[in-house]
């Protein structure tokens, strides 16, 4: 074979596809950005910071990724448009330079109970493909082995064409599938405790019922059962014939005549698993929610113990391991099971599950199990899970759009997180990272950095350049930077303690611990040590102790601050007291909303298969309530105007004069002490930050009557210079009283903590253990664990 001869030649002028190595934006507006122009390094490492609020997921998310994506749905035909999540161009006039993104985010994943971190990430359709070829003895394709897929068998006749003529056969459909028929492929059954129900030693008409609400002259739930001919209403409960019982608690409906008035009368299990069961329990008001908390109980499934399997499924096994026995199996240790199967048959299918059960390894997640159900990750789990199939791609020139990648990891993970991040830049592609640890903005290429304030005080670039930059200049960030927490020289002395004995939760080993109480404790050590199994799965759940954990708060379109913390209550009062009408005049959820948009200031038009638009309500002019209403006043001001005001401004409006309200001001007062005095009352719930979410849920626990408080990293999502606030909200939590617990691996709250418990000292069943108990001072002496090592380095010891 000939090659051609080149000539020597001069160096050529740069290609002019070569200058494309810029994403440009100009007059970005969405949410709070003051019509942002930045221009973003191609092909590097660039890390967005800023306080909480100030736009950093607006430009990031809102805007680039979101105009990323909007722009590859218009690539595809209508009619497969037709089926895509719509998107609207984000508010901005030009953007410039886009590649591929692919968004990273916090999300939460799907909270079916029947999702997992095997079914999340395809690891388990390839183990069930691997069974269906080696398992033995065979029992049919991969479907067999699924827990989603149910066994179907069918029979009747079916009329064939054929011709002018046509005839009718008998046919047979069968499909084998892996579920297990008494838990539906769940793992668990749920049972209503009957006690929690009724007293079973009294008579209806004595007050039996405990269900809150049922009260005894209640023609719609105590006197349908009273007056039903069913039950004896003057006769105990626990006297009840058989009949009677099975009647009374699992009667199909059937109408009955009370007092006069037609009723569907049912059995009490059925009526409450309508009632109450079937609603989204974070929506329910605290006395109904603790009431099912009490009333339903999970349990593992006896049929198949928890493996969601049928018998068939669980019977399959290559090397004497079954699907559920692979399943239950930490991924790493399943790694080196699967590396030991020599089979050339299914070569490729082996390589592409060691590839990704490596990549579960590699992302420090190694611990988890492929049974895991996924809606129990962190946020930080979550986003590292879906990174997973993102490590061993071929794609380059993409957009990779990270959101705080390193919350929920451990100082000695942080490096890890690092390193992959680094590897995805050096493969060719833009990495794009909101965050807010020093650990990870410090490998930056390039920083932009938001604010200077949250809210309307925020959203325009405070700083662009480089680390060594962003450390001289007058910023925030800047001047936060190298902040550094110092240990306590004193700490407080308990005033008791939790005893915990035997606990076994997850992978605890018989852990026996004292927590002190009347103190700050932080428990710390790797992600996958056991802290969240030792605290939320140990500490028993009673009427003094307020648990505030990262599950995501749930609202619709009109939930706001003002209805999630119950300030909207004592608001609505007040205006209609001040002016002598119903309180429900003054909700966008009833009675007072505007009916052309039903309260939600915009009209959301759809439009089929093109980007849907959300307009401002013309009748209302986004205010969400209806002329008349905004006529009543209060301190001069009408329900929208409050409702548009800052807690900082309502703080202020209601601390004094015509409107003076103290209810609403102490809902303010504890808002304002965790960092949201920027918020709008009335902002979307949809459009919160992770961080402020979080710190709403705080704000609202404040109030709880508790004299145990157990947080869960609530430094999610805080700038270096919020932190300082935070560790103020904890010290005064503690003098007032409490006892607070908290998980967290920042080394500034760790510096700060009066006592600390280190579990470790690795992670899944290298961890489990506690390997120090004590003051931070004895752990930075000791530097014994991982945590000492680091909690050492950062305050210089």
């Amino acid at each position: 074979m000939t090659r051609a001869k080149r000539a020597d030649t001069a160096p050529a002028a740069p290609h002019v596809g070569d200058s494309h190595d810029l994403i440009r934006v100009h007059g970005a507006r969405v949410n709070n950005l003051k019509d942002v122009s930045v221009e973003i390094p191609k092909r590097r490492l660039t890390v967005f910071t800023g306080v909480s609020g100030s736009g950093k997921s607006s430009l990031v998310f809102g805007t680039i990724a979101a105009e990323s994506q909007r722009l590859i749905n218009e690539t595809y035909s209508a009619f497969v448009q037709g089926f895509m999540p719509t998107l609207a161009r984000p508010e901005v006039d030009v953007l410039e330079g886009l590649t591929t993104a692919i968004s990273v985010d916090q999300q939460r994943m799907g909270s079916d109970p029947r999702s997992t971190v095997g079914t999340a990430t395809d690891a388990h359709a390839m183990l069930r493909i691997l069974f269906s070829r080696l398992g033995k003895p065979h029992i049919g394709p991969p479907s067999a082995y699924s827990f989603n897929t149910a066994s179907v068998r069918a029979t009747g006749a079916i009329t064939v064409e054929r011709g002018d003529r046509t005839k009718a056969e008998k046919a047979t459909f069968q499909r084998t599938g892996g579920m297990c028929t008494r838990c539906e492929g769940r793992g668990s059954v749920s049972d209503i405790d009957l006690s929690q129900l009724y007293d079973d030693t009294k008579s209806l008409s004595e007050g039996a019922f405990t269900i809150p609400g049922w009260k005894s002259d209640s023609q719609w739930t105590v006197q349908v059962y009273a007056q039903s001919g069913f039950v004896d209403p003057d006769k105990p409960i626990r006297k009840y014939t058989k009949k009677e019982l099975r009647d009374f608690l699992y009667g199909e409906p059937v109408k009955v005549k009370v007092n006069g008035v037609n009723l569907t009368y049912e059995g009490l299990i059925p009526k409450i698993q309508k009632s109450f069961l079937s609603k989204d329990k974070e929506a329910m008001q605290p006395h109904i929610r603790a009431f099912v908390e009490r009333a339903v109980t999970f349990t593992t499934c006896p049929e198949c113990d928890g493996t969601r399997l049928s018998e068939g499924a669980r019977s399959s096994k290559i090397k004497r391991i079954s699907i559920a026995d692979a399943c239950v199996m930490e991924i790493r240790d399943l790694a080196e099971w699967v590396r030991g199967i020599k089979e050339p048959s299914v070569a490729p299918l082996l390589d592409a599950l060691q590839q990704t059960l490596d990549s579960f390894v590699e992302i420090g997640l190694g611990y988890l199990s492929l049974d895991r159900p996924a809606g129990t990750l962190s946020g930080g789990e979550a986003q590292r899970v879906k990174m997973i199939r993102h490590l061993g791609s071929s794609l380059t020139d993409v957009t990779y759009v990270f959101d705080e990648p390193t919350i929920g990891l451990h100082p000695h993970d942080i490096q890890r997180m690092n390193k992959l991040l680094l590897r995805l830049r050096d493969k060719g592609n833009t990495v794009l990272v909101v965050e807010h640890k020093p650990e990870t903005i410090v490998i930056a290429d390039h920083v932009v950095d938001l604010g200077p304030a949250a809210g309307s005080g925020g959203g325009t670039i405070c700083f662009e350049g480089t680390v060594e930059g962003l450390r001289a200049s007058d910023t925030i960030t800047g001047r936060h930077f190298d902040d550094r927490a110092t240990v306590k020289d004193t700490v407080r002395k308990a005033t008791g303690a939790l005893e915990i004995r035997g606990a076994t939760a997850n992978n605890l080993r018989k852990v026996d611990v004292d927590v002190p109480l009347g103190v700050l404790v932080v428990v710390t050590g790797v992600a996958g040590s056991g802290k969240s199994s030792l605290v939320h799965g140990s500490i028993p759940a009673g009427e003094g102790v307020v648990s505030i954990d990262q599950s995501p708060i749930r609202g619709s379109r009109r939930s706001n601050p003002a209805t999630y913390t119950g300030l909207l209550e004592p608001i609505r009062k007040a205006f209609a007291k001040e002016n002598g009408v119903k309180p429900a005049l003054f909700s966008a959820n009833s009675e007072g909303a505007c009916p052309t948009c039903n309260g939600a200031g915009v009209i959301y038009m759809d439009l089929a298969m093109m980007a849907g638009v959300a307009t401002p309500c013309e009748d209302c002019e986004g205010k969400r309530f209806q002329p008349a209403v905004l006529e009543y006043k209060l301190g001069g001001r009408d329900i929208s105007e409050v409702l548009a005001m800052s807690v900082a401004e309502a703080e202020e409006f209601f601390g004094a004069g015509e409107a003076h309200l103290p209810a609403a001001h102490r809902v303010l007062d504890r808002l304002a002490d965790v960092g949201l005095g920027y918020l709008s009352l009335g902002r979307p719930l949809t459009t919160l930050s992770g961080g402020e979410r979080q710190r709403l849920k705080l704000a609202t626990h404040m109030g709880d009557k508790g004299g145990v408080y157990v947080l869960d990293e609530p430094t999610t999502g805080l700038h270096l210079a919020d932190v300082e606030q935070l560790l103020g909200l904890l010290d005064r939590l503690v003098d007032s009283g409490k006892s607070v617990i908290v998980v967290e691996h920042h080394q500034a709250v760790m510096a700060h903590a009066d006592w600390i418990i280190d579990l470790g000292p690795g992670a899944g069943h290298d961890g489990g253990k506690v390997v120090f108990e004590g003051t931070p001072a004895d752990l930075v002496d000791a530097r014994s664990t991982l945590t000492g090592e680091h909690l050492a380095a950062y305050v210089g010891g």
